[in-house]
């Protein structure tokens, strides 16, 4: 919907509770941006950019070579990129604004209208700025070399070398000018018809009529009939829409294909690992040793819960359910913003005092409406103002953990904020990397208070759970994404063919102890990821393996782990992965390296197992 956004996959969650159980919930305050969609700030800005793009491109095109010729390259050069940085800053604050605004209400015709325009205006305005790295990538690399040695210019560095690395698929000018145009009515319009359908579904259960992520949250309900109830609602609202689902997904898989082959990316994926700068063999490896985990992780697991729920196989709607006798309260706002800033300040007191400020300054969104965007992100903005964060709150312990997950985006996007706008955004395998940590400190912490053998199953189970969901369910998604793009090459795909796909991937990932009835071959209609960010959802397995392996360091030599990882939070966009992994011995290119964290998660269910004894 917006750069950067950084969704948890929506798959879990929290039955519905009255507002009076969770406190007084908070909604963001958004003027440290702009105070109003009509403000005289907001029209001022939007003719800033407009003739500061211009007059950027009226200072710069073609000129680029004969700065890199002159006596002062580097100094030149940098004064380039710092005046570049400044416009990309002022054309983030408002497509940032715009987007939180339509976030808050996807439906309300005035938000929806306003965030089109504000997109349209911005599109205009930037293809001023196309030409600048598409010129940067035709200098010659001895010159850049050289001038990079000026510590003004070789600042920029990181940023120049990820330039650079697109240019083996970079097109003639005109050409990504129309590309950069034409996406508001291509891929920005299909997004946009997506979001707002998935935010006017209704679901009847109970005799209410639900938005998405309320239904969803029946799937975690502790009365059984409860669960059917959302399950079938789901999956008759689903079916009813399938037809124009099915549409928004071989329309934006061909889009991708043709943009993909215009560029001459090898891989279905390949654009996808070069914006993460991620080696392909590296998420081939990652794929592979969760594919070959599925029998000890997911299987294993699920004919385990099956066994506690008393029958051979679950029904897909009994997936999340919470254990049987079990006791389960609605969770207060007050209590989970306490324990996830309790468990924060534990690892770093610094760490708690930046995720302290989301709560204070009111740069969280919490509570569930008709209308909003559905699941969960951090978003950064701009440097220069600070990340929001957006949830759908329900009083769940997973409602806890996905609150941990976000502002550990939070904390990772306020460290990374002096970088500057080009170098703060991270590739998303190491975004990912702050949440998941954050989720894990919240978990150890909740797991350390367990008060009897019942609640410490509860609680393991739960997190065996996300893990699962976080590892295996999103490389059985990226299988799915895989699937459906290569066979959109030879034309379009039947719904009824997606749904077989979906089935067959499902049923590999999750094993024989759930039982995928009918009307779960429609499921894959409302997951984001696969029509805002293709190939998106390894990311999360990335960053949770990653997490286990440095949890695992942290828990072997805690002296000085603090500072060592938010050092690595700090840097933002200017370093490779290798090179932040490195202070703690980690390697992701290392076959052995993903093994480290599928194997804590193994433990975990055998630590589960051993209960039964």
């Amino acid at each position: 919907m917006f750069p950067r956004q950084n969704r948890l996959p929506a798959l879990s969650p929290a039955s519905e509770v009255g507002a009076a159980a969770l406190g007084k919930l908070p909604q963001w305050d958004l003027s440290d941006l702009y105070p109003g969609m009509d403000s005289p700030e907001i029209k001022a800005d939007l003719e800033r950019a407009r003739t500061e793009c211009a007059a950027f491109e009226e200072a710069y095109k073609g000129r680029l070579e004969g700065l890199l010729d002159g006596a002062d390259a580097g100094g030149e050069m940098a004064k380039a990129l710092k005046r570049y940085e400044g416009v990309e800053e002022l054309l983030g604050r408002l497509y940032s604004y715009a987007g939180l605004v339509y976030s808050g209400d996807t439906t309300d015709p005035v938000r929806a209208k306003f965030y089109g325009d504000v997109q349209e205006k911005l599109t205009e305005a930037s293809t001023h700025l196309l030409f600048f790295t598409l010129e940067m990538n035709r200098l010659d690399d001895a010159k850049m070399e050289a001038a990079l040695a000026d510590p003004a210019f070789g600042y920029y560095r990181p940023w120049i070398d990820d330039v650079r690395a697109d240019k083996p698929y970079q097109l003639e000018d005109r050409i990504e000018q129309l590309f950069h145009e034409k996406g508001v009515t291509s891929r920005g319009s299909w997004n946009r018809l997506f979001d707002e359908t998935i935010a006017g579904l209704r679901f009847e259960v109970d005799g209410k009529s639900l938005p998405l992520e309320p239904t969803l949250n029946y799937l975690a309900e502790t009365d059984q009939k409860k669960r059917k109830a959302g399950a079938d609602a789901l999956a008759k609202v689903f079916s009813e829409n399938l037809r124009l689902f099915t549409l928004i997904t071989n329309t934006l898989a061909k889009d991708k294909d043709i943009s993909d082959r215009w560029r001459g990316f090898q891989d279905i994926a390949d654009s996808r690992h070069l914006a993460n700068r991620v080696e392909r063999e590296v998420v081939d490896a990652l794929v592979s040793s969760v594919h070959e985990a599925y029998p000890r992780l997911s299987h294993r697991y699920y004919k385990l819960k099956a066994k506690w729920f008393g029958k051979e196989k679950l029904e897909y709607w009994d997936r999340n359910a919470p254990l049987p006798k079990v006791e389960t309260k609605a969770i207060a706002w007050t209590e989970a913003r306490d324990t996830v800033l309790g468990a924060y300040s534990d690892f770093s007191p610094r760490m708690a005092d930046i995720a302290r400020d989301f709560f204070d300054k009111s740069w969280i969104d919490a509570g569930v409406r008709p209308g909003k965007a559905t699941g969960a992100f951090a978003h950064p903005t701009v440097p220069s103002v600070h990340p929001y964060v957006l949830l759908n709150y329900m009083g769940k312990p997973r409602d806890v953990m996905t609150l941990a997950h976000e502002l550990g985006h939070g904390v990772h996007q306020v460290l990374a904020g002096p970088n500057g706008a080009l170098m703060a955004p991270t590739p998303l395998t190491l975004a990912e990397t702050a949440s998941v940590f954050g989720e894990m400190l919240t978990f150890r912490k909740l797991l350390d208070a367990a008060p009897d053998k019942a609640a410490r199953k509860a609680m393991l189970s739960s997190k065996v759970e996300d893990m699962i969901n976080t590892v295996v369910r999103q490389i059985a998604f990226y299988t799915f994404e895989r699937r459906i793009h290569t066979e959109r090459k030879s034309g379009e795909l039947t719904a009824e063919r997606i749904c077989e796909i979906w089935m067959d991937v499902q049923a590999t990932s999750l094993g024989e102890g759930i039982h995928l009835g009918p009307g779960y071959e429609n499921y894959w209609v409302y997951i984001g990821h696969f029509i805002h960010s293709p190939f998106y959802v390894y990311a999360y397995a990335f960053g949770d393996c990653l997490v286990n392996s440095l949890y695992a360091v942290y828990e072997n030599a805690a002296e000085g782990f603090a500072e060592r990882y938010l050092a690595m939070l700090a840097a933002g966009g200017t370093k490779h992965h290798s090179e932040l992994l490195k202070p703690f011995g980690l390697d992701a290119r290392d076959p052995a390296f993903w093994q480290t964290g599928l194997n804590l998660i193994d433990r975990m269910i055998g630590e589960l197992e051993a209960m039964e004894g």
